[in-house]
């Protein structure tokens, strides 16, 4: 057991130390150009929704095998455990919903400049 807490510890230092050089680094609040913005932008949409839904299904998983062991040991509560249970799953899944809509909220926040002439510089300049 200690060993394990000794890894933890020492593979979370160290990702802490890798990246707070790169975090330093940085020249925070300049992207390189537009599409450095929206690439982080479309990264945090796909994380929130992933990590969501990730976590809702272990939630359902969990709360469904919790409810079917209730119901193997006593048949007759099935009735008792069921509406409950069928609240819980629609809760959790408003949860992902939820995430669903702040991924959406994210992508639609992002606004191209008003002439686009940048957007377009930068398209030609990947294309050639």
């Amino acid at each position: 057991m200690k060993k394990k807490k000794t890894l933890v510890f020492l593979s979370t230092f160290l990702v802490i130390a890798l990246w707070s050089t790169v975090a330093f680094a940085a020249d925070i609040g300049a992207a390189d150009n537009i599409f450095t913005t929206f690439g982080w932008i479309a990264i945090g949409a796909g994380l929130s929704i992933g990590i969501a839904a990730a976590g809702c299904g272990i939630g359902m998983g969990s709360g469904a095998g919790a409810a079917l062991g209730g119901i193997a040991r006593n048949p007759g509560a099935a009735g008792k455990i069921f509406t409950p249970f069928i609240i819980a799953l629609a809760l959790i899944e408003a949860l992902a919903i939820y995430a669903f809509v702040v991924a959406i909220l994210l992508v639609l926040s992002i606004e191209l400049p008003g002439d686009h002439a940048e957007v377009l510089t930068l398209v030609e300049m990947t294309m050639n």
